[in-house]
């Protein structure tokens, strides 16, 4: 199979030190909202754990590789309605490896059939390159962009974002990278760019009552570029879904999924290139796995007195 060049990678890879690259991709991004939208957090009700990792454009050396570990669950101090969640994040391209770590919280209002989040999130990011592990098929000997050895670098993250749910729909908005941190290295800068993100989806009863439809959508975009992807799935019973997506100008997407016990869920999807890079890989991977439960407190047995004994 043909391999695109490493020249074209490690070009990528240096573009991405002097200008921050957009944020990962996700094909499921309906099963990881936690990782778009802090307003998401708690608002099911019950506690969620999940993993995600993304092996873009296999077959091409330096490729993105992402993993992300998102959590939320409800949270009610003093009987105020809300929820709390974290974000751990690991994105690598090339030479750069960076990591990200959110945390959020959000409140919750009811309105109408359904409820609000109205979340924030804060946290860090870490940026390191090591150029010393990268063998350029090209000379870049005095090319000060290149970090000859490894280098890492901090910066503070915000983001906002308000999300609604009920039994059939949901929609949400968000905003990443509010604070535009400059992270410096020895002979470079990088900083972060605002990214927004619109998302919406809806559930569809079939004449078959085992079968529902669900389509969505999300929109993203840093303000100079946008991507946009639809979705539509099938679920059978509630516990075994599969769905085609297309992100515009970009991959058409397979999705395969299944609850495997209660409350675990599992789910594959397959990104086809549709751009010339299609000639020199063998698509992207992307694997899922989530479990949610509710918390129960148990009540322990009350004793009453007996009147015949007082």
């Amino acid at each position: 199979m043909k391999r695109l060049s490493g020249t074209l990678i490690f070009l990528l890879a240096v573009n991405g030190i002097l200008h921050a690259q957009q944020d990962p991709i996700f094909s499921q991004y309906m099963f990881n909202k936690m990782t778009f939208n802090p307003g998401f957090a708690g608002i099911s009700n019950m506690v969620c754990l999940g993993l995600d990792t993304r092996q873009q454009w296999v077959g091409i050396d330096g490729a993105p590789q992402t993993t992300v570990f998102h959590a939320n669950t409800p949270f009610r101090p003093f009987g105020i309605p809300g929820g709390i969640g974290v974000n751990l994040m690991s994105d690598n391209i090339g030479f750069d490896k960076d990591l990200a770590i959110a945390l959020a919280y959000a409140y919750h209002i009811t309105l109408g059939e359904g409820k609000l989040g109205i979340g924030i999130n804060a946290g860090l990011l870490n940026k390191a390159l090591n150029g010393a592990q990268w063998k350029p098929p090209v000379q870049t000997e005095g090319d000060n962009a290149i970090p000859k050895d490894g280098e890492s670098a901090f910066g503070f993250d915000l983001g906002l974002g308000t999300f609604y749910e009920t039994d059939n729909l949901f929609a949400g908005f968000s905003v990443k990278h509010l604070v535009s941190s400059k992270m410096n290295f020895d002979q470079a800068t990088t900083q972060s760019r605002m990214h927004y993100y619109l998302m919406a989806g809806y559930k569809m009863q079939l004449p078959n009552p085992a079968f529902e439809i669900q389509p969505s959508a999300l929109v993203a975009s840093d303000a100079k570029n946008s991507q946009v992807t639809l979705n539509t799935n099938i679920v059978y019973n509630q516990k075994f879904w599969g769905g085609v997506a297309y992100r515009m100008g970009d991959a058409l997407i397979g999705m395969l999924g299944l609850e495997i016990f209660n409350g675990i869920r599992v789910t594959y999807s397959y990104d086809f290139s549709m751009t010339d890079l299609r000639k020199y890989n063998s698509g992207s991977h992307e694997f899922s796995v989530a479990y949610c439960f509710r918390m129960k407190v148990e009540k322990s047995p009350q004793k009453f007195k007996s009147v015949r004994f007082l």
